[in-house]
């Protein structure tokens, strides 16, 4: 049993085929997937899906990129659909930074970022975290707010060795990025990373896992990664998959 703990189910590459690709998620016996909340505009979509399928559920946040459309009285509101199990993904993004007005791009992401760490701090809820090129800011801002989190995931975790700090209250999301020919950073660092916080996800549509790079991503490719975990970390698929299932129902109580 795998538990996607990161699918964007809400994408508009789903809307032709979603029951095909659930019908598929649960021939590869995946469990239960969570819709991470990217884009406000996206949540009533998110909510839709959750509540027509008893094993999907989702995050009210917003990613640093739709920073300009933070509402946390929209979040306040879907926080308490039953289906909600955390806040994000939320965070900061430095790969795409504006040719003028950097410090102040910055500092948005921030401010954007610290509101919804409130707001998982105040709900009790865990949080959903993207860093990209933002490691130093991340993991301070972060250290922050550690002892009042109830805990949280660095998705699609970057191998950034500085935010293994984190692992006193953070679990660590293990997608595609880890089957990529070129990619032996997360490889690497992969057996640091204590067992008890290993999570299983997709991101899909993206980062699809080889041998189907390049395609669209989806829940039923989560057992690319977990094989490749096993290979890694010398253990067998079923205890991999054990282990981040136990990691995922004990972060987000579901």
């Amino acid at each position: 049993m795998i538990i996607d703990t990161h699918c964007h189910l809400d994408d508009e590459s789903f809307e032709a085929d979603l029951t095909a690709v659930l019908e598929r998620a649960k021939d590869a016996n995946i469990e239960k997937i969570i819709i991470p909340g990217a884009s406000i505009k996206d949540l009533p979509k998110a909510i839709r899906i959750s509540e027509e399928q008893k094993n999907i559920f989702f995050a009210v946040g917003v990613h640093p990129y739709h920073v300009d459309e933070m509402d946390e009285s929209v979040l306040r509101k879907f926080a308490k659909h039953e289906k909600c199990v955390a806040v994000g993904e939320c965070g900061l993004d430095y790969y795409r930074l504006p040719e003028s007005g950097t410090n102040e791009y910055k500092a948005r992401q921030k401010e954007v970022f610290i509101a919804q760490i409130k707001l998982a701090c105040e709900l009790k809820k865990p949080l959903i975290v993207h860093i990209r090129d933002a490691n130093e800011d991340s993991l301070s801002i972060l250290k922050e707010y550690e002892d009042k989190l109830v805990g949280g995931v660095l998705h699609c975790y970057n191998a950034s060795p500085i935010l293994l700090e984190l692992s006193r209250t953070f679990y660590y999301g293990i997608g595609g990025v880890l089957t990529f020919k070129n990619e032996k950073k997360l490889g690497a660092i992969l057996p640091q990373i204590p067992k008890e916080r290993l999570l299983i996800e997709t991101d899909a549509p993206y980062l699809t896992p080889v041998p189907y790079r390049g395609e669209r991503n989806e829940p039923a490719r989560t057992i690319f990664v977990r094989d490749k975990m096993s290979e890694i970390l010398n253990l067998s698929g079923d205890e991999i998959e054990r282990i981040t299932t136990q990691n995922a129902l004990k972060l987000f109580a579901i």
